[in-house]
């Protein structure tokens, strides 16, 4: 059983679909203002539980980073924070306020019986996270695994040196790199080594091909012939930890404003806790791309 973080485009909903694919359980699922702010956030969360019958627990968390302005991912993702070609998720109103994701988290952690794991999947900008460290110090101590999509040991994304995820909230990063947790990363520079062609794309139904095609498209504008795969490739890692190669590392957010705000940088020490992974499976992109093969959703 997994407690899932996350800002909920499309390639978040991809590694929520890999995790049922493999049977993983979610305990609950928080979400977090980034790819679009956390109303939008909201309604992707809540149309994909009714388009896929997901059953996901959701839980209300930040709407705002720790310090910093609020940055979207919109730009590039588009209004919703989901590209596609068309289709769309439905439209689901909520029949009754989500539950405060942090409270809830901690409560998830605490609940733990010895020997019993709480592994944590980050899948956006890490505000709620940095915000149970802050508020449930003890909370933290029951997590046995917490893997992060984001960071970037190379150059980034959303700025010439910081991936999106971190620099959307850079302070909670640092806050989560510091507070010695289990901590592995999935990061842009290994992420980018997982791709696929649009002729590697799967026989979907509709929608899930049109948002796959949307996503595709990300590359297509940018002028390359292959996408890359995030999100799903760090809920690979959880499902198969010992098909990736990992280096201990110190962990550092740049949270000074400049250039390079936002960047990640990781130093090799043998002696961290956290860990960098730094090449993953050489069939990764056909095992993603294999979750969402057939009939996934009936809208």
């Amino acid at each position: 059983m997994i407690w899932v973080d996350t800002d909920f485009g499309f390639d978040d909903l991809w590694a929520l679909l890999l995790l049922r694919h493999h049977d993983v359980a979610m305990a609950g699922v928080s979400l977090v203002a980034g790819n679009a702010p956390l109303p939008q956030v909201k309604a992707n969360a809540l149309g994909a539980n009714k388009a896929y019958g997901l059953a996901m627990p959701l839980y209300e968390g930040a709407d705002r980073p720790l310090k910093r302005q609020a940055e979207t991912a919109q730009s590039i993702l588009g209004f919703s924070g989901m590209q596609t070609r068309g289709r769309t998720l439905p439209f689901v109103p909520a029949d009754a306020p989500m539950p405060a994701a942090v409270s809830a988290l901690a409560s998830w952690l605490m609940s733990a019986k010895e020997g019993e794991a709480r592994d944590i999947l980050a899948l956006g900008p890490l505000t709620n996270i940095a915000r149970l460290v802050q508020e449930h110090p003890q909370a933290i101590t029951h997590i046995s695994r917490l893997v992060w999509m984001g960071g970037g040991n190379g150059q980034g994304n959303h700025t010439p040196h910081a991936e999106y995820n971190a620099f959307a909230d850079p302070e909670a990063a640092a806050i989560v790199m510091q507070a010695d947790l289990p901590l592995e990363i999935a990061d842009l520079t290994l992420c980018r080594s997982v791709s696929f062609a649009e002729a590697d794309m799967p026989d979907s139904d509709p929608l899930t091909a049109d948002l796959l095609g949307g996503y595709f498209d990300i590359a297509l504008r940018r002028g390359r012939q292959k996408m890359s795969i995030y999100d799903p490739v760090a809920a690979l890692a959880v499902v198969d930890p010992g098909g990736f190669a990992a280096s201990a590392v110190d962990m550092v957010t740049v949270t000074q404003s400049g250039e390079r705000y936002g960047a990640t940088d990781f130093r090799r020490n043998p002696s961290a806790r956290g860990r960098l992974l730094v090449k993953a499976p050489a069939d990764a992109a056909r095992r993603c791309l294999d979750v969402l093969k057939g009939e996934l959703c009936a809208f």
